[in-house]
This record gives C-alpha cells, structure tokens and sequence, in this order.
C-alpha cells in the first residue's frame, strides 16, 4: 500500500487543507480565492489520445522506463498475459507528495497484474505535484508526452483509461480527471485534499476513499466536503470512508480495482 506522504509535509497540507475548506473551493466547483492552488486551467488539459489504429501487439510483459529526457523518467507497467490485437485497459497512477515513479506504480495495491493493467507511473518533477503548489504545468505536460509515447506502442481501449491517486496524487488525480473526462472514463482519488483547478471536460465517474482518522488530511476538511460537492455538481461519486488513518488498506484498493473493471 502507499506510504503516507513524509512528516514534512504534514504541516504544510493541513494548512492547505484548513484553508481552502474555509475559503470554499476543496471541491473545485469553479470558486478561487487569492493563493489557492490551482494555476492555469488550460495546463491541465492532454492532448494525447489512443490511436484509431492500434499497434497489433503489446510490449513484453515488465516494467520500462520511459525515455523522454528527464531525470526521473515515467515508468510503464505492461501486465502478463495481454492477448495480441485486443486492447487494454490504461490506469495512470500518481504518487502522494516526496514519491517517485516507483511508488505511484503501488497506488493500486500491486493489483495491475492480476486485473491486466497497463499502468502508467509518471513522478512530479519537484517534491509534489505542480498543481499542488501553484498550477498544472511541466508535470501534465511530461505526462501528456508519456500517454503519446504508450499510445503509439501499446494498444489501449479508449473507453478504459483512467487516472488514479494517493494523497497529493489523489487531489491531482482529481484535477486531471475532471479537466479531461473525455480520455479518463473513470477517476480513483485516495485520500485527496482538494480539487485543483475549475476547468471540466465530460462525466468522468470518481471513486473517493478515506481515513476516518486521518491525521494528514483530516476527513472532515477533505472528502466529506469533496464528495457531496462533486455529487452536487452531477458527478457519479462512489465513496469509502474506513477506520484509520492517511493509507490504502488493500480491501479499498481491491474495490477500487473492481470498480475500475465495472466500468
């Protein structure tokens, strides 16, 4: 399961989470007030999308980095077993704030295997998300350069591509997905702070997931009010709250994978 996000953050997300909870915009109902997070919309938006003619086959089962110039490259993880010319389901996964690659590949509990998941693992190229700390930027952008490159090698099923994450992942998670629900079917936001940015696009559903004690991001201030806001704005939400504190117990990451298999 992930780890939660490192000590040194725990100050600085309760204050962001206090804060925007008193200001209104957790949900990112279209509301903004001076220094939340939140930035450009438009640098949230993706332009890649699987191709209309698929490559035939998959790549050999593993995970590879992805060579796209950066120091801390995407990774791609391709499970075992994809039958050659059918199309696959797509998860990208985000790690919560101080992670990499590796960690966001364990978002979903080590489950892609088992469910045959493609998954994307990209990391943030500062210590968390930019979305999380002033607007989406570099990091969708490297993203929108990771999805072209699997797109072109790997055969993904439009209609099961969808966006995942834990803690700062979670948050960004949701900000992506909603700014791009016309590529992500489906959203798994474990444990977010907040929704960052206003801009939409399509009807993506949302699975959200909590800690009742929850010491990071306390629940109160985080996805009780995130949840019925997203519902109140149309949003099919499913929503788990749990005994415990800022983590993905493995049965919440089993029923978000079978939930992303409903879709």
């Amino acid at each position: 399961m992930p780890p939660p996000d490192p000590g040194w953050t725990r100050r600085r997300l309760l204050g962001a989470a206090a804060a925007l909870a008193g200001a209104g915009v957790l949900a990112g109902c279209g509301a903004r007030v001076p220094g939340a997070p939140g930035g450009t919309d438009a640098a949230a938006r993706l332009t890649a999308r699987p191709q209309p003619e698929p490559p035939a086959a998959p790549p050999a089962p593993g995970t590879q980095p992805l060579d796209l110039g950066v120091e801390r490259p995407p990774l791609l993880h391709v499970p075992p077993g994809l039958t050659p010319g059918s199309a696959a389901p797509l998860v990208v996964a985000l790690h919560g704030a101080g992670g990499n690659a590796e960690a966001g590949l364990g978002v979903l509990g080590g489950l892609a295997d088992e469910r045959g998941l493609l998954v994307l693992a990209p990391a943030s190229r500062g210590s968390t998300w930019d979305a999380i700390t002033g607007g989406a930027g570099e990091d969708a952008a490297l993203l929108d350069q990771a999805l072209a490159r699997v797109f072109s090698t790997v055969p993904v099923d439009p209609g099961r591509t969808a966006v995942a994450g834990f803690s700062d992942g979670a948050s960004y998670a949701l900000g992506l997905g909603l700014a791009n629900g016309d590529l992500f079917g489906r959203v798994v936001a474990f444990s977010p702070g907040f929704v960052p940015g206003s801009s939409r696009e399509g009807r993506p559903a949302v699975f959200v997931s909590h800690g009742d004690a929850d010491d990071v991001l306390p629940v109160e201030q985080t996805s009780r009010r995130i949840v019925p806001a997203l519902r109140d704005d149309g949003y099919d939400v499913t929503y788990r709250e749990f005994a415990g504190g800022h983590t993905v117990p493995p049965e919440v990451a089993v029923a978000a994978v079978d939930w992303l298999g409903a879709g």
